[in-house]
């Protein structure tokens, strides 16, 4: 493995300006609908909830997933091999040789080379496949008795899944969006805290760190004073950008680009997070960019 020095012009470039999302939201919020944010030319979903219904009208291309399986093979030809991996292991040139060939006259590989913008749907149900395929490994199952041990399940979970999403985001040229459920939890206390759903606690604990942007859409209206206010009853949503936000909501902005809420346009969210132009989409929410006044407090 050689090391390579990236300048600021190459940095900058179209190649290697993308960055990662997670998005979190309540079930029926919207979430999937975004990607008719997207343009159409540049986006692919990965659909691991056969829940494309809601954006039928969206002319992009999908690819269903059914297994964990599938999904790491798809992620080693976008990513290519890791030079840090054992030949013969996943991730590794053995492994990555056999992906090619299994696709080989499918088109898929150069299909996806093609593609600037991968957006998973969803990080939910890829944690709960990623379960499945855990609890089929010998890990699962205890030396001693032969029988399943939980523990040893949810171990290869996390780091199957945590190695995906690396492997996913190191690739070049790639902007890679998960999107996922998040649930309100209330404690025994009576206390309430919005927590993304996941299977398994290590995912869930590092994801944050691994992505660029960690944000949480919600239904908003606007309170006496014109500001802001979650509002289940409204039909606005917007994407909760900040952390220590005023709602108690999981968000994360590496770029420091971000308004504490952005309307749902990615595309427009994308250009900004880059330091691009914001597009002229024609799926570009009516909302402007900058947020109302109102909100000029919580900016930062």
């Amino acid at each position: 493995m050689t090391v390579r020095i990236i300048t600021a012009d190459e940095r900058l470039s179209a190649s290697e300006n993308k960055t990662s999302l997670a998005i979190f939201g309540p079930p029926g919020v919207g979430k999937t609908t975004l990607i008719k944010t997207l343009p159409e030319d540049e986006a692919v979903c990965f659909d691991l909830e056969a829940g494309m219904k809601s954006v039928q009208d969206w002319r992009g291309p999908s690819i269903p997933i059914r297994s964990f399986e599938d999904f790491r093979d798809l992620v080693i030809l976008i990513g290519g091999p890791d030079p840090a991996q054992h030949p013969d292991s996943y991730y590794g040139t053995g492994y990555h040789a056999h992906v090619q060939a299994k696709y080989a006259t499918s088109g898929l590989e150069d299909f996806l080379k093609a593609r600037s913008i991968i957006f998973v749907d969803s990080i939910t149900d890829l944690t709960r496949q990623a379960m499945a395929y855990a609890k089929q490994q010998a890990e699962a199952f205890s030396e001693r008795t032969g029988k399943p041990d939980i523990r040893g399940a949810y171990g290869l979970l996390g780091r199957e899944v945590i190695q995906a999403m690396k492997h996913l985001q190191h690739a070049r040229g790639k902007t890679v969006i998960f999107v996922g459920v998040l649930e309100k939890v209330t404690d025994e206390f009576g206390t309430s805290t919005w927590v993304p759903q996941m299977e398994g606690s290590k995912a869930g604990r590092e994801l944050p760190g691994i992505v660029d942007q960690v944000l949480s859409m919600q239904l908003f209206g606007k309170d006496a004073e014109g500001a802001w206010a979650l509002d289940e009853t409204s039909t606005d949503r917007r994407l909760v950008c900040k952390s220590g936000n005023i709602w108690g909501l999981p968000a994360k902005d590496r770029s420091g680009r971000l308004n504490m809420t952005e309307p749902p346009d990615l595309a427009a969210l994308l250009a900004k997070v880059d330091g691009r132009a914001i597009p002229a989409t024609p799926n570009t929410p009516t909302t402007p960019i900058n947020p109302d006044p109102s909100l000029k407090g919580l900016n930062s």
